[in-house]
């Protein structure tokens, strides 16, 4: 339904366009604004809540998964949606917003909230989304539990820091204090 709302939103036709549009979201709860560029084999795995804006361009061979918003930041006039590369991932509820570039074949982790562009290959994780690595081969599609944790490696290691300062403490403290032991 989005192809043909697409080619009479270019033709002009913008109000049957949008009828054509509101339509399809009412039978699948995917929300694509008919003035967005599309490629080929591109799939919404789950679709429900996946709002796609009006200047949004996808590459070829993209995979959705549901809740994804590819949205705006504002009330900016011109191109203010992301363009996604061919062979991107997005994963469950991930949101990336502005006039960004997602490069090819990058993977962005499940609830990432993207405001930066991304280069090719990479994968982004977290909220503000961080790169947190390249191409991994190992990593296909539908592998999200092996996305990188950037948070939680940090907390790990502020962790293990105050283990270490906590004993530095607590034996100077041994060392000044007379009487305790």
């Amino acid at each position: 339904m989005h192809r043909v709302a697409h080619r009479l939103y270019r033709a002009g036709w913008f109000t049957v366009a949008r009828v054509i549009s509101q339509f399809s979201r009412t039978m699948t709860g995917i929300d694509i604004h008919p003035g967005a560029r599309i490629g080929r084999r591109f799939f919404i795995d789950h679709g429900m809540g996946v709002v796609i804006g009006e200047t949004t361009e996808i590459g070829d061979d993209v995979l959705l998964y549901q809740g994804v918003t590819l949205g705006g930041t504002g009330k900016d006039t011109g191109k203010r949606h992301p363009t996604i590369g061919s062979g991107a991932v997005i994963g469950t509820g991930a949101k990336i917003l502005g006039n960004i570039r997602i490069g090819d074949y990058a993977k962005v982790g499940a609830g990432s909230v993207v405001v930066r562009p991304v280069p090719d290959h990479a994968t982004v994780v977290g909220v503000p989304g961080r790169i947190a690595g390249g191409a991994d081969p190992g990593f296909g599609p539908l592998e999200h539990g092996k996305l990188p944790d950037p948070e939680g490696q940090a907390i790990e290691e502020l962790s293990r820091r105050v283990a270490q300062l906590e004993s530095m403490v607590r034996a100077l403290s041994d060392e000044k204090i007379p009487g305790k032991r």
